[in-house]
């Protein structure tokens, strides 16, 4: 009877998968460290011999974890996302905007899955862009949501038209990273503070409480309230990809996000994933 009950509770657990979207800073992060040498190699080869290899990956080990001590049945799954061909390595605001909603549908968009199709198997989608979206260009003359031009004007409405389509999948939880910033050295400053300007109106202005988007802010995490990259935090003073360091810290505010959003609609965390203690 015991085991007849222990099977019955096992089949009445949630069942929540999670996918994971990204390219080389979400990767790191995800890994809780850079990848290895020999991991990189691998992964040219067969990205499930890669997961195999030590060490693991410590985003999935977490909510293994997780669900070991509280009971639950999470999964997580990661992928890169656009991969670069035959789309292209690039995961701005346009690109998302291209293929989820210029090119919305039951089919795939040069080999790149749409919301339409990704929403039938995952209940939570997470999604992030690389360190590139800071390189932000003033605005022109008049905005356009079809163009490839990274500005400010044109970033909103990408953003506003991903949020209308977003909406049209209430049952599934999207989780956002804001953009990644870039080391002083990397990026000139005016596009440094345009970039700060995009994602505080991200936070502040285009995310709405209480509906299926989730933010978690990478951004001010990586740059504590600065224009950049803080150098602690990154793989050097060239290189804007985040260190073992940083991303040891983030991978674990990023999995307190997540079973945040799952369980309490994001209630009881920060945006940078921080739990809120309560007062009462």
């Amino acid at each position: 009877m015991l085991t007849l009950q222990s099977c019955k509770n096992q089949d009445e657990k949630p069942n929540i998968n999670i996918l994971f979207l990204h390219h080389s800073t979400g990767e790191v992060i995800y890994n809780g460290r850079a990848p290895s040498i020999i991991k990189k190699i691998a992964g040219k080869i067969s990205k499930p011999l890669a997961d195999k290899l030590p060490p693991r990956a410590q985003l999935p080990a977490l909510i293994k974890e997780y669900n070991k001590e509280q009971g639950r049945n999470y999964s997580i799954t990661e992928q890169e996302f656009p991969k670069a061909a035959p789309y292209g390595w690039n995961n701005n605001p346009y690109d998302y905007y291209n293929i989820w909603v210029y090119n919305a549908g039951d089919k795939l968009f040069k080999e790149e899955p749409t919301l339409e199709m990704l929403t039938k198997d995952y209940q939570v989608i997470i999604f992030k862009h690389c360190y590139p979206v800071s390189n932000i260009k003033p605005d022109q003359d008049s905005a356009d949501v079809n163009s490839y031009y990274r500005s400010i004007a044109n970033y909103k409405l990408q953003y506003q038209a991903l949020k209308d389509k977003i909406h049209s999948f209430p049952d599934t939880k999207f989780i956002l990273f804001t953009g990644a910033a870039q080391v002083e050295a990397n990026i000139p400053e005016d596009e440094a503070k345009r970039a700060r300007e995009f994602f505080t109106w991200v936070i502040n202005e285009w995310d709405t409480p209480g509906d299926n988007i989730h933010i978690w802010d990478l951004y001010n995490l990586e740059t504590d309230g600065g224009l950049y990259l803080k150098e602690d935090y990154a793989a050097s003073a060239n290189d804007s990809h985040p260190n073992g360091y940083f991303a040891s810290g983030a991978v674990r505010l990023l999995f307190n996000r997540i079973i945040d959003v799952i369980e309490t609609n994001g209630n009881n965390t920060t945006l940078k994933g921080d739990k809120i203690v309560s007062t009462e």
